[in-house]
Order: C-alpha cells, then structure tokens, then sequence
C-alpha cells in the first residue's frame, strides 16, 4: 500500500463515499475533496465538508497511518492548523491540532473494495506515454521541425481567442488588454486568476490616471484584490487604506469576489505584494506600456522595458508591517522571459492579426531567443532524446502533448502520418 494510492482514491472518490463515518461514528459528506496541488503542505486544498452537520471549509491531510501525522512533524507547522479531517488507510492513534483540538479521522480502508485495489495495482504497470515515444528521436528532423512550427502558431490562434474577448470586455482598449494579462502573469500559477479578476475589475482610464503616483496606484491594486490588512498598525499601510478609500468612492469602484491571495508555497521574491509593487512601478514607469512593446523586435529591448523594481516601502519588506533586509527586488530575467511567452509574443500575435499584418518571422526571431521553459512535459521529452532549445520548441511540444498525444489524435499529427506511411 502507498500514500498516493489513497491521493488517487481521494482525488477521483474511488470509494464508497455514501454513509461515511468518522472513526468516532460521525457522519461525513463530501461536498468538495479539494485541490490537489502534488506541492508542500497539506495533500487537498479548499475542501468543504459536513461533519456531524456542520459544514467545515479547509484542507485535507492524507496518511497512510494516523501516527504518521508525528512521524512528519505536522504538529509543528502551523500549514497544517487547518486540516479539517485526516485521511488514513489505517487508524492507530489520535491526533491532534496545536491548540489540543482533535482532528477528525477517515479510516478509509474500510470503503475500498479488492476490485479498486487491484485496478490500482493495474495501473502502476509501465505504460506508453505517448504511443511515439522510441521512434521520436530518429524522427525526420525536417518534417519535425516544421510541425513544431505549426504547433507554435496553432497555440498563438487558441490563446487569441481568449485575448479577443477579452478586448471585447474592455471597449476595444489593447493597453486594458495588456494589464489584464500582465496581471495574470505576475500572479503566476497561484494567484494569477485572482490577479486577473482584480485588473478586470479596475478600468483602465483610472490606471492611466493615477500613474503619476506610484502609492495610489499600489493602493488601487492592493485594494481591489482585498490585500490591505485592517488589523496592522503601520504609517504606509494607513496611507494606503486611506488612498483606497477615496479612489474607491471616486471612481465608485466594486471590489471584486475573488479567491484569497495565497502567499502559502511561495518563496518571498514571489510573494504577491512584491508581484503588485512591481506591477505598480511598471505602469508608474511605463505610461504607453502598450506602443512600447511594439516599437521593440529584441528580448533585449523587452528587458529594459520590464527593468523595474519596488517602490522605497517594499524594498524593507515582503509583507505590511515586517522589515526585512533592503533589496532592490527587480524582475528577474526569468519572470520577464515568461512574460514574454505568455504576455507579449501571443498579444503582438492577436494585435498585428486584427490590422491584418503578418509578423510570424518577427515573433519566431523573438521566441527562438528565450530559454526553453522547465516543467514535466518538457523534461519527459527531454527523457526520449527530445532535447529543446528555446521557447519556441518548448511551447510546441506543450501544444503537440496537451492537444493530439493526450487526445490521441495521431492521424491529426505529422508525425504520426509519417510513422503510420512508413
């Protein structure tokens, strides 16, 4: 038996999830299992259930015995405060939260059938990743090359989409355009919907408005994602309420329902106040951020432009009201190498689309110039002799896994026609 056996039976309720119980008799409803991150912390985030009838908000911690709980430590860590029921293959003791109330407890392995098991077991045999995978790396290196550029472009077309509506919402305002996806980029993974949600939510006359100022600015973004803490006693932060306050009655503003900013698994350069100084100095930098992006062709040029870092507050800080040692905080070469992937190649693509012009050659210049992206798709390419360069094959391949292998659609795919003629 192990530990992700019972992630998976979590994950996809692979169980007998009527009439459960706690190990003390208590009825159990699943009204939410979580979000399985696969990162440190607690396994499942943001479940939701109703214990003895009362409805519980919070994460979701999986063993495969109770004691396990020790042998890890969790009782140490205040990410763990907010488990509200602990998942276990086996129950063998009690435990217990830092202020010595007890966590409930699922004993799971008695709603998991044989059958369930050795479906499992099943799994776990090797298995094709991709049905291409050994005749990749002798492929037809022509054939292959061009297809990766058809990918690339057929990921610009699919993300243009998005980017169309989005001018819609907007009137028709490519620089709101740009801030939108600008903010999506420096929430990252993470935070970037609720980044997202919160540039939507502020027209972008007032952006251009209160530039002049970087601290309203900071105060528009803050406020907007429900950053400002009402409960710290500092002289930058009551300016900054302040601030929002009026901007908020001036310009009538509704703060947007949004998920909570999640600082959680983030190291402190990437902590979202820093993301929002930065983005605040960016536009109290870049007033025509929009026609600046445009009037450059180099990577190098892009670097200038996003060369910025944090207002005087923020370079003592991580956090309101906790000094820390004074660092400049720039954006790095690799965050501005991102956003370039995921901002400005695909928005130049869609903008020169709509005036009816053709820049491929341009933007597969740029492209080719940025370090290839690292994650598992690329790295399990990398596996088969699929070695890529830049950006550019980086995004192609994640074109080629997520839209024909996981689909299946070999007779779609140019490698798969030439494998299957041969």
């Amino acid at each position: 038996m192990k530990e992700d056996f019972l992630h998976y039976l979590w994950q996809h309720k692979k169980f007998r999830f009527t009439h459960l119980q706690t190990t003390k008799g208590e009825p159990i409803t699943i009204l939410h299992s979580g979000q399985y991150l696969q990162l440190a912390g607690p396994d499942f985030f943001n479940a939701q259930l109703i214990i003895a009838n009362q409805k519980w908000a919070g994460n979701i911690e999986i063993h495969l015995k109770s004691s396990d709980w020790y042998v890890h430590h969790h009782q140490n860590d205040d990410h763990y405060n907010n488990v509200i029921l602990h998942v276990v293959w086996e129950h063998d003791t009690a435990v217990f939260r830092k202020d010595n109330s007890e966590i409930p407890v699922l004993e799971l392995k008695s709603y998991v059938t044989s059958e369930e098991i050795n479906n499992y077991n099943a799994l776990l045999t090797p298995k094709s990743w991709i049905f291409c995978e050994k005749q990749l790396v002798s492929f037809d290196k022509f054939v292959l090359s061009n297809w990766l550029e058809r990918l690339f472009f057929e990921r610009l077309e699919r993300k243009s989409i998005h980017i169309e509506q989005l001018l819609q919402d907007t009137e028709n305002d490519w620089e709101a355009v740009l801030f939108c996806l600008l903010a999506k980029n420096f929430g990252l993974n993470t935070n970037g919907d609720s980044f997202y949600k919160m540039a939507k939510s502020i027209p972008f006359h007032i952006v251009r408005k209160e530039a002049l100022e970087v601290n309203y600015l900071e105060s528009l973004f803050f406020g907007q994602a429900g950053m400002i803490p009402n409960t710290v006693e500092d002289t930058y932060l009551k300016e900054l309420q302040a601030q929002y306050d009026y901007l908020a009655i001036k310009y009538k503003l509704e703060r947007p329902i949004i998920e909570p900013i999640e600082f959680f698994k983030h190291r402190p350069d990437n902590f979202p106040t820093i993301r929002i100084a930065q983005l605040s100095m960016l536009y109290h930098l870049q007033r025509n951020l929009f026609s600046s992006i445009f009037a450059v062709t180099t990577s190098k040029e892009i670097y200038q432009i996003f060369d910025v870092a944090v207002s005087r507050y923020w370079k003592t800080h991580y956090n309101f009201d906790k000094s820390s040692p004074k660092k400049e905080k720039s954006l790095s070469k690799a965050f501005i190498d991102l956003v370039i992937i995921n901002t400005i190649v695909p928005l130049q693509f869609a903008y020169s689309k709509s005036q009816g012009k053709d820049i491929s050659e341009q933007l597969l210049t740029l492209i080719n110039t940025i370090a290839p992206e690292k994650n598992a798709i690329i790295d399990k390419f990398q596996s088969f002799g699929i070695i890529s360069k830049s950006a550019f094959e980086t995004q192609s391949l994640l074109q080629l896994k997520n839209d024909y292998c996981n689909a299946k659609k070999c007779l779609q795919c140019a490698v798969g026609i030439a494998l299957i003629k041969n």
